[in-house]
């Protein structure tokens, strides 16, 4: 697996890469607090199905660039998943993949582009619409109290405290009994430092403040909200101690005709890592031409 890096949308992009550069492009895109290093197991199997596959860290998530005008909102990272299709190469059979974050950023690039993607993977956060009112439940509110902290200046105080345990305490909160320890060095490397923290939460305030979203990404955070107008497969799974299974909804209602949908069974949050021969495998299978 190679570590590289590229230009796209005014940034410099780093990534982990396998796969022959002349197959069909699978861009798999990370969440929070996570890195590219989530996909090391998919990654080698997208490979060896024959796709170039290509895990890149999210605008803001070291080493990737902090960028300078200061934009998380979802839009902008549709807009760098565009820009990163064009320069990698990707043609009409690009597949794109998506946790967390990284699952809000595929629907939107693949509804605002749907001529460069064949097929979509999407885990752990369902569509918007699907959710509904199912996140102001008290059970959904109480999962996603960490959202509204970060709109506080106190999170850049509270998360760093004791080697950042508050991103600890989401891992084990989040996926109940796997051990974590790899991937926390690694989300540690990636945003453990204050500038890359601000970078990471700075996410979650443009999606709760409309003044932090710019007129000129009004399309790109629009194609977030609608249908996927592509084959998506949606996994979740079913100890999942962030998004509750029973906020889910019915993700199904909003995908296109060929989707499909799979809660995993043994697996919280972090689905793909804590049952990666299961999950691989299923996503493969769906995306495999």
């Amino acid at each position: 697996m190679d570590h590289l890096t590229t230009s796209a949308n005014g940034l410099t992009f780093a990534y982990l890469e396998d796969g022959p550069a002349d197959g069909p492009l699978a861009l798999c895109l990370h969440g929070f607090p996570d890195s590219a290093h989530t996909w090391r197991h998919l990654l080698p199997e997208l490979a060896g199905a024959g796709f170039h596959a290509v895990a890149p860290f999210l605008r803001g998530y070291a080493p990737t660039d902090i960028p300078a005008d200061g934009r998380y909102q979802i839009g902008a990272v549709v807009a760098d998943v565009t820009a990163l299709h064009e320069v990698l190469g990707g043609q009409d059979d690009a597949v794109l993949i998506g946790h967390d974050w990284g699952a809000l950023a595929t629907y939107g690039a693949v509804a605002h582009h749907p001529d460069r993607w064949r097929r979509a993977v999407t885990a752990a956060v369902p569509p918007t619409a699907a959710i509904g009112m199912s996140l102001f439940s008290f059970a959904q509110l109480r999962a996603s109290w960490y959202m509204f902290f970060f709109l506080s200046p106190l999170a850049e105080l509270a998360v760093p405290l004791d080697d950042y345990a508050f991103i600890d305490g989401l891992w084990d909160y989040w996926s109940p009994g796997y051990d974590a320890t790899w991937d926390l060095a690694r989300v540690k490397e990636s945003i453990g430092d204050p500038a890359r923290l601000v970078a990471a939460i700075s996410y979650y305030r443009s999606l709760y403040d409309p003044s932090l979203q710019v007129p000129e990404l009004a399309d790109e955070q629009a194609a977030a909200l609608l249908p996927t107008p592509r084959p998506t497969l949606y996994l979740h799974g079913q100890n999942d101690g962030c998004m509750l299974p029973g906020s889910v909804g019915r993700p199904l209602d909003f995908m296109a005709e060929g989707s499909e949908m799979e809660m995993v069974e043994g697996a919280g949050h972090f689905l793909h890592l804590e049952q990666p021969d299961t999950v691989n495998r299923r996503i493969v299978d769906f995306l495999r031409p």
